[in-house]
């Protein structure tokens, strides 16, 4: 099992940046491909991009692409999300999940593991 914890989620404006950190505990880090999702009121939970294993591979949603970038520390056992040229669109409140298979995948249901969640909101 793994413990995850966000952080660094805030108010900007359109055009800044934010970075997410997801710091996970338990069993070992590199077992799992990590991803991030959000939540904006009324919708439903949204891919937004994975990292595998050995974090030499990342898949981003159409959306985010060119803007956002995620990372790995296996170090620290964290993962990041740096978010730049935000968009009021881009608010939401952002996931951090694990899961155990090989792959990566998108569907939050494949996830076996989630954090409380950190608030991002972009004003225009």
């Amino acid at each position: 099992q793994v413990q995850l914890v966000e952080s660094g989620g805030g108010l900007v404006q359109a055009g800044g940046s934010l970075r997410l950190s997801c710091a996970a505990s338990g069993r070992i880090f590199s077992s799992y491909v990590m991803g991030w999702f959000r939540q904006a009121p009324g919708k439903g939970r949204e891919f937004v991009v994975a990292i595998s294993r050995g974090g030499f591979t990342a898949v981003y949603a159409d959306s985010v692409k060119g803007r956002f970038t995620i990372s790995r520390d296996s170090a620290k056992n964290t993962v990041y999300l740096q978010m730049n040229s935000l968009k009021p669109e881009d608010t939401a409140v952002y996931y951090c999940a694990a899961e155990t298979t090989d792959s990566i995948l998108k569907s939050p249901s494949e996830y076996d593991y989630w954090g409380q969640g950190t608030q991002v909101t972009v004003s225009s």
